[in-house]
């Protein structure tokens, strides 16, 4: 191990007794804010320092071994012993390389999922709709809170639009990848003659901001509209206008909300997915920037990018940006996502670490 990270590595014990000593502070602890970034702060170098002690030790093992190398009677024995710490060394240090890798601050967070029919007319929207169950269903499985934000149904089943939250443990660090172009190629129920059609749909997947993010949306820039609801409802949608619609004139972004019969909720939600889809309008920008200095491997932040491609007749699923194909094709519509996520967050890992490498 070079002689910097394992510097790093030293840094982090001491790091640990600082925020053990913090957390034990009464004065900290009275403030639910900090004491949870802190937590959280703690949790992730205490992973780190266990597993360079692992390291320490399978070293001193291997030093122990060595010198057991001269003595015939042990002499066997230290040779496996020596195989084997140095299989472990090498796993330890490559686990210890990833804890380096940069996180972004947004994993953590909630996320908004944007599900767009494109091409292909009433197959696009039925499509669509057979994402956001893909996507419910994904969400059920990891134990997040599902709310359905708003949403466009078309005549035919499926939906023009749907925007989703998930609420729960590291949301965004997990599906932001989905966020690209979705393409299906199947015979849809509508197509006579037996021949497959292609369409697609666009996904985007946006982190919530920080309630104090919201704020900082200056009300002069906002058109507020409110209408009646559509859809099942009863007779409260054809009595309250208790749907709003935000529209950030500088950008001409909309946000809208329906699905709660408070007009104050409704309100309060568009502006949540408002301040995202502004958040990730800067994201992407940025992200457009960097990719004209630096060729990434996932997420360049264009949405027009096909990722992903769903072939019913085949039974295939096929994402692109790391070549990536799957036969089992009903599994991850059902929101068996978990290998293609795993797949996806391993690549962008070794780009990482390649990097980290490369400037080390």
């Amino acid at each position: 191990m070079k002689e910097s990270l394992r510097q790093q590595f030293q840094r982090l014990a001491l790091r640990l007794a600082e925020l053990d000593a913090m957390l034990a502070d009464p004065g900290v602890a009275s403030d639910m804010k900090r004491y949870r970034a802190l937590g959280r702060e703690r949790s992730q170098v205490h992973d780190v320092a266990t597993l360079f002690q692992r390291y320490e030790q399978r070293e001193r093992d291997l030093a122990a071994a060595q010198d057991l190398l001269a003595d015939p009677d042990m002499a066997e024995m230290a040779g496996e012993e020596i195989e084997a710490a140095r299989a472990d060394l090498e796993r330890l240090h490559g686990e210890l390389q990833t804890t380096l890798l940069p996180r972004d601050p947004d994993d953590e967070r909630n996320a908004f999922v944007e599900i767009r029919a494109g091409t292909g007319g009433d197959e696009s929207a039925l499509f669509a709709g057979d994402l956001v169950r893909m996507y419910l269903r994904f969400a059920e499985r990891r134990g997040w809170r599902a709310e359905v934000m708003s949403e466009n149904a078309s005549e035919l089943g499926g939906y023009r639009e749907c925007v989703l939250r998930f609420e729960g443990d590291a949301v965004y660090a997990q599906m932001r990848f989905e966020s690209g172009g979705h393409r299906v190629q199947r015979v849809p129920a509508t197509e006579a003659q037996g021949r497959i059609h292609t369409s697609a749909c666009t996904v985007a997947v946006m982190p919530e901001p920080d309630e104090v993010d919201e704020i900082r949306l200056d009300p002069a820039e906002l058109r507020i509209d409110t209408f009646r609801a559509s859809g099942a409802g009863g007779q409260h949608v054809n009595k309250t206008d208790s749907a709003i619609r935000i529209t950030h004139l500088p950008t001409g972004i909309v946000a809208e909300c329906q699905d709660d019969r408070s007009q104050h909720r409704n309100k309060a939600k568009a502006m949540a997915v408002l301040a995202a889809r502004l958040q990730e309008k800067e994201r992407s920008e940025r992200a457009a920037k960097e990719a004209a200095t630096r060729k990434g491997l996932i997420g360049s932040g264009d949405r027009s990018d096909r990722i992903r491609t769903y072939n019913f007749p085949q039974g295939r699923i096929t994402d692109h940006r790391i070549n990536l194909t799957l036969y089992k094709l009903q599994a991850v519509l059902d929101g068996e996502l978990d290998e293609v996520i795993a797949a996806l967050q391993a690549a962008r890992a070794a780009q990482q670490l390649a990097a980290l490498e490369a400037g080390a």
